[in-house]
This record gives C-alpha cells, sequence and structure tokens, in this order.
C-alpha cells in the first residue's frame, strides 16, 4: 500500500509540474502573440491615446521574435512552444533572416499537428519558391493539395502551384485551374479559377 501511494503521489507531481510548465508556455506566447498583433502605425492617421504601435512589420517581427524564440526553446514538446517555433519562422522571414527561418519552419512541419504543419509547409514552400528551389517547393505544394486541412484547404495549394506552373509549365497550370473550375462550382474559387484560365489562353 506504502507503494501505491508513493506511486499516486509521484503521478499528482508531475500532473501538476506538467500544468504549471504549460501555462507558463501559454503566458510566454501570448505575450508574444501580443506583440505579434500589435498594429502597424499609420502616417496619416495617429494611434489613439494609449495604444501600442510599431513603424514598420520588421520592427514588430524584431520586438516578437525573441518571445517566439524564448518559447520554442524552453517548451519546445508542449503545444506553445511548437506554434512558436512556425512563428519564429515567420517573424524570421518578416526580418530577412531566410536561414533561420527555413530551419525553423522545417521544424515546424514535423509538430504533430495538421493544421499548424500545413501552415509551415505552405510557409516553407513560397520561401524554396523564391529563392528558386523550384522543385522543393512544387514538392510541398503537391503533398498540401494530397493532404488537405482547415488552415491550407485543398484549392488554396492548388492555386499556389498552378501560379508558380504560370511561367514554367503552362500546360499544367491550366490543368489544375480546370480541375479548381470543376471541384468548387459556384464558389469564388471557381469564378478566380475561370478568370485565371482566359487569361492564360
Amino acid at each position: 500500500s506504502i507503494g501505491v501511494v508513493l506511486l499516486i503521489a509521484v503521478i499528482v507531481a508531475g500532473v501538476v509540474v506538467y500544468q504549471q510548465r504549460d501555462a507558463a508556455a501559454n503566458q510566454l506566447f501570448g505575450q508574444a502573440m501580443d506583440v505579434y498583433q500589435t498594429p502597424l502605425a499609420h502616417p496619416n492617421q495617429p494611434a489613439e491615446p494609449g495604444q501600442k504601435t510599431y513603424a514598420t512589420a520588421a520592427d514588430r517581427a524584431k520586438a516578437a521574435y525573441p518571445l517566439f524564440q524564448q518559447t520554442a526553446d524552453q517548451y519546445g514538446w508542449m503545444r506553445a512552444g511548437e506554434m512558436a517555433r512556425y512563428f519564429a519562422g515567420i517573424t524570421e522571414l518578416d526580418l530577412g533572416k531566410t536561414d533561420q527561418a527555413r530551419t525553423d519552419l522545417e521544424k515546424a512541419t514535423h509538430s504533430g499537428g495538421s493544421n499548424l504543419e500545413s501552415l509551415a509547409k505552405l510557409a516553407l514552400a513560397n520561401l524554396n519558391e523564391q529563392a528558386g528551389k523550384t522543385s522543393e517547393a512544387v514538392s510541398l505544394f503537391q503533398d498540401l493539395i494530397q493532404h488537405p486541412t482547415t488552415t491550407v484547404p485543398k484549392a488554396q495549394a492548388q492555386f499556389q502551384l498552378a501560379a508558380l506552373y504560370e511561367t514554367t509549365n503552362p500546360q499544367e497550370a491550366r490543368r489544375l485551374y480546370a480541375e479548381i473550375k470543376d471541384q468548387n462550382k459556384d464558389t469564388d474559387s471557381a469564378q478566380i479559377a475561370t478568370q485565371k484560365l482566359a487569361a492564360l489562353k
């Protein structure tokens, strides 16, 4: 009976510690998101009294990045840490740190949550496209098409892959736009795909 009591005590202590660390991770991630969601200043529109603003997106990212990075480093095995890793990559893109962004986004593609993973894959695909790594970008877009999620629906990934193909493989771009049109009838996606098809003729 003493052994059982000790086991229960260890389990309870573990749960308490986990809950405390989870709360700390969520609090730190929340602070980072508060900074990242701070509005940007408008030259012709003064901010309301007491309202925090940033002059540029880069300034805002510079302030938010250390908090995201700290959350990811300290609590990477928790959900808040996984989300922070993705946003660390996004803020690094805002700061022009593409190599660091690639590293963090690649880690985020293995976060264990399909919605977060798909966002990371989309950001990484766009980064690869901009860097001229077309085959890597195509592979990621195709993966997103085959595994749609709430955050990156199939049509969105199709549109991005088709846009990439417009200059490199117009025939494949037309095929994708036609597929979007057929699979999303009576939607905005179908209308946009129709317009894209007309522009490619």
